[in-house]
């Protein structure tokens, strides 16, 4: 290759670009779910800016408050929320947004917007003052209700399978957005110079199976004795625990890699940490398009039927065949005590 040749090097496919391409894969192609996902773009960008100086103007940190679920709320969670809520209100195509940081639902003022949004604007934040990577996790459903007036909680409330697109942002030594509309996972690394994200990651598709699981095993003596048992078979088959605290991180790690990710019921918690409807949902239409699976132990959870918006539930994510022996155990489990 000459000079010449190098100089003229493409440099790449953009998201705009690529989403405009691919629209034909919506299954109601009239514009909106793709501007609804350039606004999502824009929204990460903003809040790419403030992560990347946040320790130069005091924007990390506790802000003070708790959010719906109890957890202190970080500086950054309070501006990714905005940021996020101020994109998809000024957008147009969403009626009504679910977010982490707040106990009810959001209604944007577009009514005839044809979307619902639930959204975790910054997973992970408590990381950000040791810069861990963090993340954007975000899933896209279409109005059940009349348009004409404001969203109900018919709209917020669906199962999994009616999503009509997820994704999620890693903030990290590179920035990354993925997401999926039904029809594969693609993933785009943000360049700051240009200020666009670029296709870098085409049809992923998640290993088989993997060496890794990502648990917290501090909290193993809350454990049921399934679960117990298959930390200890993945010991003995000399798995690699990787364990980052940062659900996005962890989970995009072992998509690209292969492994398993669990956040399962303890005796303290039985129904866990993570929400279905901004957390395990989104990754779990991922995870599926990409050839993984994900499940709360016992039922895929793209079927869980919500109850409300903020419910949690148990997740085992990430490759096929280790999130099956993840369940043959704790169906092992429930096998011995219908025995006992």
């Amino acid at each position: 290759m000459d000079n010449h040749d190098k100089l003229a090097l493409p440099v790449g496919t953009t998201l705009d670009r690529f989403i405009m391409r691919k629209q034909e894969d919506f299954p109601y192609a009239t514009g909106e779910l793709s501007q609804l996902l350039r606004d999502i773009a824009l929204a990460a960008k903003i809040v790419n800016r403030e992560i990347n100086r946040s320790g130069l103007i005091d924007i990390a940190g506790a802000y003070g408050n708790r959010n719906v679920q109890g957890e202190d709320q970080q500086k950054l969670d309070v501006i990714a929320n905005i940021r996020f809520i101020r994109a998809l209100r000024n957008g147009g195509e969403v009626c009504t947004i679910i977010s982490e940081e707040d106990e009810d639902m959001i209604q944007t003022g577009n009514v005839q917007g044809k979307y619902v949004v639930a959204i975790d604007p910054l997973d992970g934040s408590s990381n950000i003052d040791v810069n861990v990577s963090i993340g954007t996790i975000f899933s896209i459903y279409r109005r059940v209700s009349p348009t004409g007036s404001e969203g109900t909680a018919q709209d917020c409330l669906q199962t999994g399978t009616h999503q009509a697109a997820a994704g999620y942002v890693i903030y990290g030594s590179s920035t990354m957005l993925v997401y999926t509309t039904g029809n594969g996972v693609n993933g785009f690394t943000y360049e700051p110079s240009l200020g666009e994200f670029f296709l870098s990651h085409p049809n992923i598709q998640t290993p088989t199976t993997g060496k890794v699981y990502s648990v917290n095993e501090g909290l193993s003596e809350y454990f049921s004795e399934g679960m117990k048992n298959y930390v200890s078979y993945c010991k003995e088959e000399g798995y690699s625990a990787r364990y980052i605290g940062s659900l996005v991180a962890d989970f995009h790690r072992n998509l690209l890699k292969g492994g398993i990710y669990m956040y399962p019921g303890t005796s303290k918690v039985p129904n866990g940490k993570l929400r279905l409807m901004y957390e395990c949902n989104p990754l779990a239409f991922i995870v599926e398009q990409a050839g993984g699976k994900s499940s709360d132990g016992r039922r895929r959870t793209l079927e869980l039927e919500p109850t409300e918006t903020h419910v949690r539930c148990p997740v085992f994510i990430g490759s096929t065949e280790m999130v099956d022996k993840a369940e043959e155990f704790l169906a092992a489990e429930v096998l011995q005590g219908e025995v006992k």
